[in-house]
């Protein structure tokens, strides 16, 4: 059975956990490979609706094992909070259904504050870049400079406390000294927190490569999961407006710890219009009527953060760049439903930057800011197909659709979504049928 990464490949909000939530019915393994709980998945099954922040969609299966493989941030208290709210809701998290990394960097408070202190101070200068202002980014730096707290320190208390007294040192004369900020953290009180939440969390910790290993072994299904957007990865994303890790399908390997030689599919998953949340480039976004009606029908509101996305058409350009770095295989269309009802879809075939053709996103956000889209327009249509179960039963113009961003992305369309419930994903692709059917 193969290793499946499924990717977003837009600037997030894709509909990743919905799909991957449906494909993992026969899963054996799900892994959630990067980022932290400034990304959520919105999981509807039956009516029952599951905001997922940190913890693998794949836990709605009761016969899948969820994995955070270390290239994931995690918040102790996040995670606590999920674990107890999923058990609460019938969903058992013990440490047979959830394994962690003893890699994870752990969010501590002091990074909470710092993020919030930084967005603060540069909100005053107009250079915000939209964070979550979940600590993210500072934990994320602490780790690449080797001073941060990760889960496997929770196993070494008595080392930790040391260690800790020296870093909140450091960061309180940071967040005084250069954030001219009021707030101190205590070194004592941090320790005592992580005490209690290391009792709750040390029970799951596991050897995430060995794992994988023994799976691949066994030919067993996994199933990689990614969080954010391929064009808000810290490399290759619309740079600095992007988060602070890496988002494409490669990291997977990185941070689970396997050779890229495993990965036998690749799936990205794309909205059938386009969004974005914070600051940055956004070719395609439309801030008039469409934009407004595409929000309101879509509910294009963050899962974790309630924020409004920005809304605009299919962007061609973005996606090819997506698919390219990525590897896509085939890609599954989502939210397809929501175009319902508008006279004219467009989709964004290239860019003019200066009056001169360009064919990838610019590296400069300003130069971003400069482009001008052609658009090709598609005649709508107005039926519903919220319960359509087949590409057949598509109206002709909806499948006129679906083909055009199969011609202008030159990839595949594995499958499409016509709502927000498991039952309405559509798939086409015999590759994707055959390993999500075959399994267990």
């Amino acid at each position: 059975m193969p290793f499946v990464v499924v990717v977003g490949i837009q600037w997030g909000d894709e509909g990743k956990g919905k799909v991957v939530d449906y494909l993992t019915e026969k899963a054996h393994l799900v892994v959630r490979f990067q980022g932290g709980n400034n990304a959520g998945h919105t999981i509807i099954v039956d009516g029952k609706k599951t905001a997922l922040r940190i913890i693998p969609s794949g836990i709605l299966r009761p016969d899948t094992r969820c994995l955070l493989a270390g290239g994931v941030v995690i918040d102790p208290s996040i995670l606590i909070e999920e674990i107890k709210s999923l058990e609460q809701n019938g969903i058992t998290v013990t440490p047979k259904r959830l394994g962690i990394a003893g890699e994870c960097p752990l969010i501590m408070p002091y990074h909470i504050g710092i993020d919030q202190e930084r967005e603060r101070k540069k909100s005053l200068t107009g250079t915000s870049i939209g964070t979550t202002g979940k600590g993210i980014g500072p934990t994320y730096e602490d780790a690449v400079s080797r001073n941060g707290i990760r889960v496997s320190d929770l196993v070494y208390l008595d080392k930790l406390k040391e260690k800790l007294e020296v870093i909140v040192e450091g960061k309180n004369l940071y967040l005084k000294k250069v954030l001219g900020s009021e707030l101190e953290y205590s070194a004592e009180e941090i320790f005592k927190l992580l005490t209690e939440q290391a009792k709750i969390i040390v029970p799951y910790l596991s050897n995430i490569s060995q794992e994988l290993a023994r799976a691949k072994s066994e030919q067993e299904f996994v199933m990689f999961e990614g969080a954010q957007g391929s064009l808000l990865d810290i490399h290759h994303g619309t740079y600095p407006y992007v988060t602070s890790s890496s988002t494409v399908s490669g990291f997977a390997c990185v941070s689970a710890g396997f050779g890229p030689k495993s990965i036998d599919y690749v799936l990205g998953i794309c909205k059938a219009y386009s969004t974005r949340v914070g600051e940055g480039p956004f070719p395609t976004e439309d801030t008039g009527y469409d934009g407004e009606k595409l929000r309101e029908i879509g509910r294009e509101f963050g899962t974790v953060t309630g924020r409004p996305r920005r809304c605009g058409w299919f962007d061609a350009v973005a996606v090819r760049k997506a698919i390219r770095i990525n590897g896509i295989d085939s890609m599954m269309i989502t939210k397809l439903d929501i175009l319902s009802g508008f006279k004219t879809l467009k989709i964004g075939l290239h860019y003019l930057l200066d009056g001169a053709p360009v064919d990838d996103l610019p590296l400069s956000p300003s130069e971003c800011g400069k482009l001008q889209v052609h658009y090709e327009e598609l005649e709508g249509w107005t039926e519903d197909i919220s319960k359509v179960t087949s590409f057949d039963e598509l109206p002709v113009n909806a499948q006129r659709f679906l083909i055009r961003l199969e011609e202008v992305t030159e990839t595949k369309i594995g499958g499409f979504s016509v709502g927000p419930e498991r039952s309405q994903t559509i798939v086409l692709s015999d590759d994707i049928k055959a390993f999500s059917k075959n399994a267990h």
